[in-house]
């Protein structure tokens, strides 16, 4: 028996796994997306820098170009240096007119809206039962006087008596106390008859000042009280007051000028601060700051012959701190401001054409008065500042001036209008218009 060998059995064969189709096709769809997307972003930056390449030769072609401008030169001539405020017109002197004694109001003896005198009757309360009391006071008087005198005569005659021992001393005494008494009566009778003419004087109301009487607060036939019913008010026009506030940092430079024996101009404007109402001088100021505000009150006197203020009238004060005869003025138009404080454009290197360019200058403001602006420093006369198309500029623009239009003259001077003041034209509502900036 012959031994052999099991038959080998073929063992199965390894095959690797089907591959997935499904995996490289997402694989070359994100390919293509990435591809789309990179695409995009570069013509995106493509088209920006053609775009700021386009606005750069646009700018640079616009800052080749001159931009045009009006220009005005800087002038040197005389103008005022003054501080304004907001004042209240009130009278110099004011009095409410009250009875001193009661009675019947008699018509009154004045038209409303005179101007009346001082010691003028104005008015008058009965003054019969006055009269009668002074009458009576007088009467006592005489009584007591012929009391006195008969005293007086008996006193003689028990003092001839006492002498002769017919009479005693006490009778003498009774009779000389007799006449002190009579004597003090007779005083008392004086003081009463001062009195009653005191108060018959006072039914006849005068007026204590010179000044214009208001509307009458009670008509004729009243019962008027003593001291207590006001019948009127006088109002003194001639002179006249305005008190107005000054900020306290800039009272040093009043005070030192007052106390310096300088008298101080002041100028009433009307609401509008265009019309010049009246001129006077600054009188004093108050005794104190007021800590609520930090102003102190000043009070300002007027003249006021054509009466062109009026009590509780609003104004506008001018107070002249000083007039310079050389000031540099340039239109308010050309002031700009910036971090550094005020500016202007100055165009330079002017040629035959009027092109130049544009550069920033600093200034020094001291005073802007309507439309022309004073400067302490920054600019020599005849400079041309730009006062129309200063938004489009920058420093070194390319410019074309041409000199602003001149509005024609008016044919005549506004009456009372300040000297060296600009001169307003129907229509231009902003002329005069003075505003304060710190000298």
């Amino acid at each position: 028996m012959s031994t052999g060998t099991l038959p080998e059995s073929p063992l199965p064969a390894i095959e690797p796994p089907p591959a997935r189709k499904g995996s490289w096709v997402r694989i070359l769809v994100y390919l293509v997306l990435i591809g789309g997307l990179a695409l995009i972003v570069w013509r995106i930056h493509k088209n920006q820098q053609l775009s700021a390449q386009i606005s750069a030769n646009q700018a640079a072609a616009l800052a080749s170009q001159p931009i045009p401008v009006q220009v005005a030169a800087a002038e040197q001539k005389p103008m005022p240096i003054f501080l304004t405020a907001l004042g209240t017109v009130t009278p110099y002197m004011s009095v409410t007119v009250k009875a001193r004694v009661s009675g019947e109001l008699l018509p009154v003896q004045f038209t409303e809206g005179q101007q009346v005198h001082q010691g003028q009757t104005i008015m008058t309360i009965d003054p019969r039962p006055y009269q009668a009391a002074l009458d009576q006071a007088k009467g006592n008087l005489l009584h007591d006087q012929a009391l006195l005198k008969n005293a007086q005569v008996q006193y003689a005659r028990y003092k001839a008596l006492f002498e002769a021992g017919v009479t005693s001393k006490e009778t003498l005494d009774a009779d000389e106390a007799a006449q002190g008494q009579y004597q003090g009566a007779i005083a008392a009778d004086k003081a009463a008859i001062e009195t009653a003419q005191l108060q018959l004087d006072w039914c006849s109301i005068q007026s204590p000042i010179d000044g214009r009487i208001g509307l009458r607060l009670v008509d004729p036939g009243n019962i008027i009280t003593a001291n207590t019913t006001n019948l009127v008010i006088i109002n003194q026009f001639q002179p006249i007051a305005v008190y107005f506030t000054l900020p306290e940092n800039e009272l040093p430079q009043v005070m030192r000028k007052l106390a310096a024996d300088k008298r101080l101009l002041v100028d009433a404007y009307d609401r509008n601060d265009l019309t010049k109402l009246a001129s006077g001088y600054l009188l004093t100021g108050d005794n104190q700051i007021d800590t609520t505000t930090g102003t102190e009150k000043l009070k300002a006197v007027f003249d006021n012959r054509d009466q062109s203020l009026f009590p509780n009238q609003f104004v506008n004060i001018h107070l002249d701190l000083e007039d310079r005869p050389s000031a540099l003025v340039i239109p308010s138009a050309a002031i700009q401001s910036g971090i550094q404080g005020a500016f202007v454009w100055v165009i330079g290197s002017n040629s035959p054409d009027g092109s130049g360019t544009a550069r920033v200058q600093p200034v020094r403001v001291a005073l802007v008065e309507g439309q022309s602006t004073i400067l302490d420093s920054g600019l020599q006369p005849g400079q041309n500042v730009v006062i129309d198309g200063a938004d489009r500029l920058r420093a070194g623009q390319a410019v074309i001036a041409t000199a602003a239009s001149q509005r024609p003259a008016p044919s005549a001077a506004p009456q009372n209008a300040p000297a060296g003041a600009p001169q307003s034209t129907p229509g231009d509502t902003e002329t005069q218009a003075p505003k304060r900036v710190q000298p």
